[in-house]
């Protein structure tokens, strides 16, 4: 089955709607990580809800994405170079000039 996006973005040379998420949700992580500890959007990022867990398959979470688009983008590394902002914006930069997240998410 082809979807709409495969034949369209690759002709206006654009990211696709999931290429964009994702790179969003990266760039969102690199700022919340360069902040101090006691911030509240540090602190969200980290904490526990202590929700139950469902019997059926269990649901990626939001951390468990972007770790997953870090280590495509960034390889095993990744996690250093979210605390230095030039290295990271050219992570991005990168990661969305050669497309590496335009596979579909899972």
């Amino acid at each position: 089955m082809v979807y709409a996006d495969e034949e369209v973005y690759p002709r206006f040379k654009k990211p696709t709607i999931t290429e964009t998420i994702r790179l969003n949700r990266l760039r969102r992580l690199g700022h919340v990580q360069r902040m101090e500890g006691k911030r509240i959007p540090k602190t969200v990022l980290y904490m526990n809800l202590g929700t139950t867990i469902s019997r059926l398959k269990p649901r990626n979470r939001w951390q468990d994405e972007v770790r997953e688009d870090g280590r495509i983008v960034g390889g095993e590394g990744w996690q250093e170079k979210v605390h230095i902002r030039e290295e990271w914006k050219k992570l991005m930069r990168t990661a969305k000039n050669r497309r590496i997240l335009h596979m579909p998410m899972a």
